[in-house]
C-alpha cells in the first residue's frame, strides 16, 4: 500500500483539459516525472524533450465503446456496463443503479435468471458471475439485437460521479484509438494516452521516438471495490513484437503508455525475455513479485490508493519511488482520473542489461 491514503474530491478532474479554458487542447495537463526517487514537474506538451532517439512508446490501439445503456428491470431503472465479449458471443456486464445526478451507484442483488430490458426491445438474460470471486460482473446473453448494435444506436460513454456532465464518444477516443475488425473495443478509454495530440506525435517521431502498436480492450473496472482485472483480448503484431525486441536489444528504453499496454506486452514476453507476436485473451496481473520483463518505463494516469494497478507501478519502479511520486503529486495539487494529469516513470541510468524481475533499478 502506498502513502496515497484518500484523493481529496477537489483533485479530480471534472471535465477534459481542452473544455478548461480558452486555445486548450488535450496536452493541456501536467506531466510528473519520477526517475527512482527523483521528481520534477513539467508540463505534458514537454515530453519529446524528456524521450530521447530510439526510445520506444507502446501504445494501445483499442478504441472506446459508448458502453452504458439505460434498462428496466421490470419497473425498475438500471444502466447496464457492458464490458467484454466473450468467445461464445455472451457479454459480461455489470449492473448499476442510476443516481440521479446523471452517473451511477453500485446495485446489489444480480441473481442467475435475472431479465434486462433494453432499448429497441433487446432483452439480457442474466446467466452467471464472471468469476467465483464475486458477483460484479456476469455473464448475460442478449436477444432481440445485436449488442453492438445497441451501443452505437443508444449507448453513451461510461461515466462517474467524479466528472461533471456527460461528454461525446469522441472525447474517449484516443489519438491512437483504430476501429476493430469485429467492433469491439475497450469498455472504459485506455486513458493514459489520451494527453496525445496528432501534433505532438509528429514531433516525438521528428525527434527519433518511435512507436510500437498493441491492442488490449479494456474491461469495466472496479469503481468501489478496486478489484484485479478479470481476463482481456489483447494483440501484439509480429512487427511490434520484432521492434520492442530491437529496442530492448540496444539502447533505447520501451516505455509503455498506459497499464494496458503493459499488460499486453508482458503478456506477449516469454520467461527468456523474448516479445512474441501474440492474439487472446490475458489474464496476467502485473505485480511486484512477478516484476516485469520487457518494459523500462510507464506512462500512466494517477492511480487511487487500493487501486491494483499501483501494484503495477511498483513492479516497474519500485514501491520507494512510486510512494514518493504520489506524496508529489498530493503536494502539487495534480489531478486525477481519466481526464487528469499523467505519471511518466523513467529507469534510473543504469545498464540496460541490469534489467530483471522485481525491483532491482
Amino acid at each position: 500500500m502506498t502513502v496515497v491514503v484518500r484523493v481529496p474530491e477537489e483533485l479530480s478532474a471534472r471535465v477534459p483539459a481542452e473544455q478548461r479554458g480558452p486555445g486548450l487542447d488535450r496536452d493541456a495537463v501536467r506531466l510528473l516525472v519520477s526517475r527512482g526517487t527523483e521528481v520534477s514537474h513539467h508540463g505534458f506538451a514537454e515530453l519529446p524533450r524528456l524521450l530521447r532517439a530510439g526510445d520506444l512508446l507502446v501504445v494501445n490501439t483499442s478504441s472506446t465503446l459508448a458502453a452504458a445503456v439505460d434498462g428496466r428491470i421490470g419497473h425498475a431503472r438500471v444502466v447496464v456496463h457492458f464490458s467484454t465479449r466473450g468467445d461464445d458471443g455472451r457479454w459480461a456486464v455489470e449492473l448499476r443503479d442510476p443516481d440521479g445526478r446523471g452517473t451511477t451507484r453500485a446495485r446489489a442483488g444480480r441473481p442467475a435468471g435475472t431479465e434486462v430490458g433494453l432499448p429497441g426491445g433487446a432483452r439480457l438474460v442474466l446467466e452467471e458471475p464472471l468469476s467465483g470471486h464475486g458477483e460484479r460482473l456476469w455473464w448475460a446473453r442478449a436477444s432481440g439485437a445485436e449488442v453492438l448494435g445497441v451501443l452505437r444506436e443508444h449507448g453513451r460513454p461510461i461515466r462517474y460521479s467524479y466528472t461533471e456532465r456527460d461528454q461525446p464518444l469522441s472525447v474517449y477516443q484516443t489519438v491512437f484509438a483504430l476501429p476493430s475488425p469485429d467492433g469491439t473495443g475497450s469498455a472504459e478509454m485506455p486513458s493514459a494516452a489520451r494527453p496525445f495530440t496528432a501534433r505532438l506525435v509528429a514531433e516525438l517521431v521528428s525527434r527519433g521516438v518511435q512507436f510500437a502498436p498493441v491492442t488490449l480492450h479494456t474491461g469495466v473496472a472496479s469503481a468501489e471495490a478496486h478489484e484485479p482485472p478479470y481476463p482481456e483480448r489483447f494483440t501484439v503484431p509480429e512487427a511490434s513484437a520484432r521492434l520492442i525486441n530491437a529496442v530492448g536489444a540496444g539502447d533505447g528504453r520501451v516505455i509503455a503508455v498506459g497499464t494496458t499496454a503493459v499488460r499486453a506486452v508482458e503478456s506477449a514476453t516469454g520467461p527468456d525475455r523474448v516479445v512474441r507476436a501474440a492474439d487472446g485473451w490475458t489474464d496476467l496481473v502485473v505485480t511486484p513479485e512477478r516484476g516485469v520483463r520487457t518494459v523500462d518505463g510507464l506512462l500512466t494516469g494517477l492511480h487511487e490508493p487500493k487501486a491494483s494497478h499501483l501494484l503495477m507501478l511498483e513492479a516497474v519502479a519500485g514501491r520507494t519511488a512510486v510512494d514518493r511520486a504520489y506524496e508529489e503529486a498530493l503536494r502539487g495539487l495534480y489531478l486525477w482520473h481519466e481526464f487528469g494529469d499523467v505519471h511518466l516513470i523513467l529507469p534510473e541510468e543504469a545498464p540496460h542489461a541490469e534489467r530483471c524481475d522485481g525491483n532491482s533499478w
